[in-house]
């Protein structure tokens, strides 16, 4: 029998307990032996829950019970969980965990402590929720060097955003829909300004190169900017917009960056609605590969930290290789990248356009007056912002993503 420890009984915490129990049959199939969870440590008492026997409040239970020998670290946040994850790697007790602020800080360190006491330190939820994202970069992709990695990462924004699309409303009206059916938090800020997306991309970003690539560098945009007038531009174009994050190798150097992006129909990032996510990858030899499903929620994430807890089951105190090293990567900075913009404009502006661009095409779309969009040529994004500044008559401008 293998015994597990759950920290916090909170979403995902109820939700590994849930997992582990109902389809308990298979998982001791898969796992060798038997996965019991011998207790759940939160501050709060559940009376009545039918666990309520195995709620702990004192972590020292779990850190000094010999029997424990794997962790569900399920509580979020940086504090207690670092600690608490530290000091079960360093008494040899292999943690699995959702957290990806804690991931995305301290990922490389918790990684080598594992390693250093021959255990393991796994993270499958902390990206995508229920998709399988973070084993294929580690097992299956290992024999590519990954040039791209495309993704839509935060199930919220893009709920929003496909609401925008469909129903011809503003941001604000789609937000509280979104809060209303509990695909938002009361304060969104971290899914509607790209936070949760940048530190799931710095994460990826870090596998990708083998080093660690600081959330904290990464240019970040969200949702809150786009209009309803952006997406009758886009219709009227064939193009969606989406909150994309990014990273990507280009000769020797990485880029990485979260922003909307109108993308068209060729793009397979196109068709992910809702709160779905979608991962795309371009290896070097392997070419495409994209994964897709929930994102996030109850038992989807839980069902993604379950699956780490097997396969730390089934590696004992083997140690699961992991190339993420504490080095830190210094990203090339977005100024330097290339790419098309589409710019809304007032009218009266045709001659400094022309001038500052050239001759573009003027795109009107139905039901909009007093401006004009149009599609700038290749630039960088420090060329595109000197231009901007320039310009008369300037609303907003959108990146366009290559199809």
């Amino acid at each position: 029998m293998i015994n597990v420890a759950v920290l916090g009984y909170g979403t995902v915490g109820s939700g590994v307990v849930e997992v582990i129990e109902t389809n308990k049959d298979v998982i001791d199939k898969r796992a060798g032996q038997e996965l019991h969870v011998k207790y759940i440590l939160d501050l709060r008492d559940f009376p009545g829950d039918p666990y309520e026997d195995r709620i702990v409040h004192d972590y020292n239970i779990i850190l000094n019970d010999p029997e424990v020998s794997i962790i569900c670290e399920t509580m979020g946040g940086n504090e207690p969980a670092f600690t608490f994850s530290m000091q079960a790697l360093k008494a040899g007790k292999s943690v699995c965990t959702s957290n990806k602020e804690l991931v995305a800080n301290h990922g490389a360190e918790l990684i080598r402590t594992a390693r250093e006491n021959e255990c393991n330190y796994l993270f499958e939820a902390s990206v995508g929720g229920g998709i399988p994202i973070i084993r294929p970069l580690n097992v299956a992709l290992t024999a590519e060097r990954i040039e791209l990695i495309n993704g839509i990462l935060n199930g919220t924004t893009n709920y929003i955003l496909t609401k925008m699309a469909e129903e011809g409303s503003d941001f604000d009206s789609c937000l509280k829909e979104a809060q209303d059916k509990g695909y938002a938090e009361r304060n969104p800020e971290a899914d509607v300004e790209g936070y949760d997306a940048c530190r799931k991309i710095a994460i990826l970003s870090s596998l990708m190169t083998g080093k660690t690539v600081r959330y904290e560098d990464i240019y970040t945009e969200g949702i809150t900017k786009i209009t309803k007038e952006d997406f009758l531009y886009a219709k009227k174009m064939n193009k969606f917009i989406k909150l994309l994050a990014k990273s990507r190798e280009l000769d020797g150097e990485y880029y990485a960056m979260v922003a909307p992006f109108m993308i068209g129909e060729k793009n397979p990032l196109h068709s992910v609605n809702d709160v779905f996510n979608a991962i795309f990858i371009r290896g070097n030899t392997l070419g495409d590969s994209m994964y897709y499903g929930r994102g996030a929620g109850k038992l989807p994430t839980a069902s993604a930290v379950v699956s780490d807890v097997i396969d730390c089951a089934k590696h004992g105190r083997k140690h699961i290789i992991c190339i993420w090293e504490e080095e830190k990567l210094s990203l090339k900075s977005v100024e330097d990248a290339s790419r098309k913009f589409f710019v809304r404009v007032s009218e009266g502006s045709e001659d400094a356009v022309k001038k500052l661009f050239g001759d573009v095409d003027k795109i009107e779309a139905e039901g909009i007056t007093g401006e004009y969009g149009f599609v700038t040529p290749v630039m960088t994004e420090k060329e595109f912002a000197q231009k901007s500044a320039e310009l008369p008559g300037f609303i907003s401008r959108i990146r366009l993503e290559e199809d």
